[in-house]
């Protein structure tokens, strides 16, 4: 899915890199809708003398986007029954995980959820449990001090099941949603954003936009899967320019955890880069998880196509 300012450039992404070799009639782009942002006095916001600044109308704008755009009838064309959803920002997510898939299906789940035990009380994650009896998600914004800060008896938290943003949505599900139309809540973001200001030039200001969430779906469910995850080898979101939660942690996250299938397999590893780990790399087309590379290894040329195993 993309916005409706980052199509093209993502459609042409894919040319250049010849679709990463999935063959393009396997690739569906679509886009989601954009909404009118407000500033802090409830005034609507402008991107040029005549043009409304519009913004994404949320993660839970794909359900909608899935309907309106036709991928929900090219999946049942192709007899697909499943759809494995992540967000871009965490580059360790694993699309389409035959454990969560495979759980799922055995649950005969409508939508199911991989969480992570949270860091911490304050960590920017949505926690998943019971709302007024129903499974669903709590943005972190929206749960209260005291609720968010709660432990247990051994000094846990209480709500530590931290949304990963990983989904598995049955299609018939997505096509009951969306059938009248898609009717999740809508919460309200504030952002800065860049728009035109009372002297007509661009500036820099707090706004409010309006997105829903993806997944207060899970309130419509029947049956749904929370699955618990590692967090390193499955979530690690590039939130911030640095520290925690960065590309340089994300990609210590992702060395280390390629450094250790090479050890468990008995290869040589290089020596340790500026950051004190080896820098590792190992192409998903070589193997995605641990067990797929321990079973192809000694790797063959073939299997680097040209290239290194290490970078």
């Amino acid at each position: 899915m993309t916005s409706a300012t980052n199509d093209a450039p993502t459609r042409a992404f894919f040319e250049e890199q010849d679709y990463f070799g999935i063959d393009p009639e396997d690739v569906f782009f679509f886009t989601q809708r954009m909404l009118p942002a407000l500033d802090m006095d409830g005034r609507i916001l402008l991107a040029a003398p005549d043009s409304l600044f519009l913004a994404p109308n949320g993660h839970g704008g794909t359900l909608d986007a899935l309907a309106r755009s036709g991928a929900l009838a090219h999946a049942r064309e192709r007899g697909v029954e499943r759809l494995s959803y992540f967000q871009v920002d965490s580059p360790v997510a694993r699309p389409a995980d035959p454990l969560f898939l495979g759980l799922h299906d055995r649950a005969r789940a409508q939508m199911s959820s991989k969480v992570v035990r949270k860091r911490s009380a304050d960590e920017k994650v949505g926690v998943l449990g019971l709302v007024d009896g129903n499974l669903g998600c709590i943005e972190y914004s929206d749960l209260p001090d005291d609720l968010r800060e709660a432990t247990d008896p051994h000094g846990e938290l209480l709500f530590q099941a931290g949304n990963t943003a990983c989904h598995v949505l049955d299609v018939s599900f997505v096509e009951q949603l969306t059938a009248q139309g898609l009717t999740l809540p809508w919460h309200l973001a504030r952002k800065t954003m860049r728009v035109l200001a009372e002297d007509g030039n661009a500036q820099e200001r707090e706004g409010v936009k309006f997105e829903t969430f993806i997944f207060d779906a899970l309130r419509r469910t029947q049956r749904s899967v929370t699955l618990g995850v590692d967090r390193r080898t499955e979530f690690s979101p590039v939130k911030n320019a640095e520290g925690t939660d960065s590309p340089r942690s994300c990609r210590a996250d992702l060395a280390q955890t390629f450094a250790e299938w090479v050890q468990a397999a008995g290869g040589e590893l290089p020596a340790p880069g500026p950051d004190g780990f080896p820098l590792v790399e190992i192409d998903p087309r070589v193997a995605e998880c641990r067990q797929e590379f321990l079973a192809r290894w000694p790797l063959q040329a073939e299997d680097l196509g040209g290239g290194h195993l290490y970078s």
